[in-house]
């Protein structure tokens, strides 16, 4: 794998060849239309040069660049893993120190410095199996988790709420004091009583859409910095 990009804000101001894609007899002019922006888009060409697991990598990266959070020895926990992208960046930060747990429930090839396990985080006992692994309190706990999407946007959101309500549960258990907890969430963003409640146990609480986001994505990320326990709050 390549050496980490510098600024990920690099990547999308370089010139690409334009590659159209002519239709195929079998393909749904839908299908046509994602591959066409897949073959021009300068985080899919970068992150296969780079050797990222997918274009998500930049997401993070991005994340990293504004809030600061990832670096040597932390302990993080990544919700939402496969195929891999965040867990191999958060990897690179760590420098073979500290500890990364990835769940998902779909298969993630291994990754130096990480362990990975298959598992749907929604199940029962599937925190729980996190928590027994941590060597400690964890410093960042993310979370690219989103449900399958229908089509109806508002359905979609709520069924990502959920989720996102799911890792913040899990985050206030397993957080050290100054941690943070960032999680995808879709639409307006956080939920009003959520994010209330995010405001009452972290110092700050905002919402950013990485450069590496569609432009036409309605995907952002809720990002709650400065953790503070029950004792604390």
């Amino acid at each position: 794998m390549a050496k980490l990009t510098n600024s990920a804000k690099q990547v999308r101001g370089r010139k690409m060849l334009s590659v159209r894609v002519k239709n195929a007899k079998y393909n749904s002019v839908s299908s046509n239309r994602w591959l066409q922006r897949q073959l021009n888009d300068p985080y899919v060409a970068e992150a296969k040069r780079m050797g990222y697991r997918s274009r998500a990598a930049y997401k993070l990266i991005q994340l990293d660049e504004k809030f600061h959070f990832l670096g040597k020895g932390k302990t993080i926990v990544d919700l939402g893993c496969a195929p891999g992208g965040w867990t191999q960046i958060a990897a690179l930060r760590n420098k073979g120190s500290g500890q990364i747990i990835g769940m998902d429930l779909l298969p993630t090839q291994a990754i130096d410095g990480a362990v990975l396990l298959q598992q749907d985080f929604t199940e029962v006992g599937a925190a729980e199996r996190i928590k027994s692994m941590l060597h400690g309190a964890a410093d960042v706990v993310m979370s690219d988790m989103a449900a399958n999407t229908t089509g109806v946007q508002n359905v979609d959101h709520l069924r990502t709420l959920a989720l996102v309500e799911a890792a913040y549960a899990f985050a206030k258990e397993v957080l050290a004091s100054g941690g943070i907890f960032i999680a995808k969430v879709f639409q307006g963003g956080t939920e009003g009583n959520l994010l209330a409640d995010m405001k009452k146990h972290f110092a700050k609480v905002t919402h950013f859409k990485p450069d590496a986001s569609r432009q036409d994505s309605v995907e952002m990320y809720v990002v709650a910095v400065g953790f503070k326990p029950a004792a604390e709050a």
